[in-house]
């Protein structure tokens, strides 16, 4: 049996949070979809916790057509009416007209398979940085390529893409390792 000495102290909120840690945070993905799905529920998670988002993932893939870029790309101004009356979803405004606009961006820059891996995985050299938390207060909310990434997606026109976000982004899909030194999920160097 797993104890709280055994994984990061953040994941310890409820079951849910345990379970996105041992099997999702951290884990470097190279698909496409996967990164486009979590950018959009990064974008949401803006000025909340990711506990709050991941709580609502489901329904956030419900309401925006399983996050297929082109479905969400021709969303509708009844569409948008619609998920700002969904109390299901973080009804937000300016994200969600943020999240249609960020797929069209997404179509427009990134029409091949593999575009968009190649691009977000290139600011850590196509390779997980690995870093060496002892504990939580020496995690950072940012660093050089947040900054990066943050600039080159704004540059693009997308939305809620600051570098603090994007830092989460690449925590949470491998970019950056940081589980913390005694966390028996952190992945070998």
């Amino acid at each position: 049996m797993l104890s709280e000495n055994d994984r990061c102290g953040w994941c310890l909120v409820d079951e849910l949070y345990t379970q996105y840690h041992d099997h999702e945070w951290g884990r470097p993905s190279f698909d496409d979809d996967h990164l486009f799905e979590h950018l959009i529920l990064e974008t949401f998670q803006a000025g909340l916790s990711w506990h709050i988002i991941l709580k609502k993932r489901q329904h956030f893939r419900d309401a925006f057509c399983g996050f297929d870029a082109r479905s969400m790309a021709h969303m509708s101004e009844q569409d948008i009416e619609n998920l700002l009356q969904n109390p299901r979803i973080v009804r937000n405004h300016q994200k969600i007209r943020a999240a249609i606009g960020n797929a069209q961006i997404y179509l427009k820059e990134f029409p091949l398979k593999g575009d968009f891996t190649r691009f977000m995985w290139g600011f850590v050299g196509g390779m997980p940085q690995m870093n060496h938390p002892k504990q939580l207060s020496d995690l950072p909310a940012r660093s050089p390529e947040s900054d990066a990434m943050s600039k080159a997606l704004k540059k693009m026109g997308f939305r809620f893409v600051g570098s603090t976000t994007c830092y989460a982004y690449m925590q949470a899909l491998g970019m950056v390792n940081d589980h913390l030194e005694h966390c028996i999920f952190k992945y070998s160097d």
